[in-house]
């Protein structure tokens, strides 16, 4: 299983990389502030931009979002009630340095496994992201092979965690490549994209604490931020002082579908004072880019008429329309004509290899149509009959009797033999039949001027005797 899932992802990086190659050249996108970059169309994994996708590079709290993608799982498939309270433990706090973002969810504070997801991914806490772990995986060790688990099932095989929350590990890494795959993955969750998207929390009073209210520090879901996106519908931020602040994003406008990463990106500062936070910007920049410049295209209708189909037996008609099986939309620059994409139609009957009646429509395959655009293939779509054509029983029975006597030729009809041996059967039984009438005629004629002589001999026999 785990070679197939290598093998596959490795296809699909080639073709991915191919495919984005021939989109992102036709409108250059300027150079990233960011050690690397990706941006690709969620819904076909069209890559649109990239920049050392490859590359390893520090997770920081990007952990966090594989942590709430196992935690949605186990909520979603019914594994752990949102409402269970787990309590707090000294364990959750081990691995935890004076740099680690917290909350102080102390040791004996119960909390709702929901406002541990929250505070983890919203609050940055690092304990809450530690006691979910020991929740779910018995341990935070359990719980990291599992995240390293889901990893691979998703074809992340470049990313290696060690901890629930990010804290920096030199043995932890990923991916701007690994980064889409697995957000990807998680927006699959209607839960995890919830808490993705969700600016503030509160939570509930616990015994030990009053309610506490989260702020994600992703400031493009500020709407008083000048980072904030009206498109943005889930996202992660990090900032590591060795790495530099990334950002994944997940938006969509007008029915386009974008996951943008940015990693490793450093903090401009200016002359009056102020500072740009580039792992915001700079998502701002590729996800606008992208927004501006691709689009959904109809390239094939399911109602386009390619070819007409002769039909035998039909009642009524003769033929029969082909229509694409299923339509074909493309994601393209806006640069690229609609006539730029030419359509090659094989019809797999003619007049000599021709369709019979009965014919169902969407059901029988009549050809198929190829779709080029510069000589490289992007679709190959089988066509089907538009409509029903019912048998015409008189039809299929003058056709079998006209079968049975011709039969056709590039250079015209030509009687069968067949219908050759019948006429020269049926011809050679005339002939016998005539040259047998007209014997009985001649035998019939002969034996009555015999007959009329007999009788004249006998009259004159008759008339001697009188005189006599």
């Amino acid at each position: 299983m785990f070679r197939r899932v290598v093998a596959l992802t490795l296809l699909i990086m080639i073709m991915m990389t191919f495919i984005s190659a021939t989109a992102s050249a036709e409108v250059p996108f300027q150079h990233i502030a960011a050690q690397a970059a990706i941006l690709v169309e969620r819904d076909t994994g069209e890559i649109l931009f990239e920049h050392n996708i490859h590359t390893s590079h520090p997770t920081d709290a990007l952990n966090k979002i594989m942590t709430l993608i196992l935690a949605s799982y186990a909520i979603e498939n019914d594994i752990i009630s949102e409402h269970e309270l787990i309590t707090m433990t000294e364990s959750a706090w081990y691995d935890l340095d004076e740099y680690s973002l917290t909350l102080g969810i102390e040791p004996g504070e119960a909390m709702s496994f929901i406002d541990l997801i929250y505070s983890s991914f919203v609050g940055n806490a690092s304990e809450a992201s530690n006691m979910i772990a020991i929740r779910m995986g018995g341990s935070i060790d359990g719980f990291v092979r599992m995240m390293n688990e889901r990893a691979a099932e998703i074809g992340a095989l470049n990313t290696h965690f060690v901890n629930p929350h990010g804290q920096r590990n030199p043995a932890q890494f990923t991916t701007a490549y690994d980064q889409f795959l697995i957000f990807n993955d998680a927006i699959r969750s209607s839960l995890f994209s919830e808490v993705a998207s969700t600016f503030r929390h509160v939570t509930e009073a616990t015994y030990e604490s009053e309610a506490r209210t989260l702020t994600t520090s992703n400031s493009m879901l500020n709407q008083g931020s000048r980072y904030y996106y009206r498109h943005h519908t889930a996202g992660r931020d990090t900032n590591l002082v060795e790495g530099g602040r990334s950002m994944v994003v997940y938006a969509e406008e007008s029915g386009l579908s974008l996951i943008s990463v940015v990693l490793g990106s450093s903090d401009q500062m200016f002359d009056d004072g102020s500072t740009d936070m580039r792992n915001f910007s700079e998502s701002l920049r590729l996800l606008t880019w992208g927004f501006d410049n691709f689009s959904w295209r109809n390239i094939l209708s399911t109602t386009d008429l390619l070819a007409r189909v002769p039909v035998l037996y039909g009642s009524g008609v003769d033929f029969v329309n082909a229509r694409p099986e299923e339509s074909l939309s493309l994601l393209l620059n806006d640069d690229v004509p609609a006539d730029a994409f030419v359509r090659h139609v094989t019809l797999f009957y003619d007049d000599y290899n021709q369709l019979a009646a009965p014919v169902t429509a969407g059901e029988h395959i009549l050809g198929e149509v190829l779709i080029t655009r510069d000589g490289l293939e992007y679709a190959r779509i089988r066509l089907v009959a538009n409509t029903n054509v019912s048998l015409s029983g008189l039809e299929y029975m003058r056709r079998q009797l006209v079968g049975l006597v011709f039969e056709e030729y590039e250079d015209g009809s030509r009687m069968t033999s067949i219908a050759r041996n019948t006429l020269l059967i049926l011809g050679v039984v005339v002939f016998i039949y005539l040259a047998l009438l007209i014997r009985y005629h001649v035998v019939r004629a002969n034996r009555r001027r015999r007959i009329k002589h007999a009788k004249d001999d006998l009259i004159r026999e008759r008339h001697q005797g009188f005189r006599d």
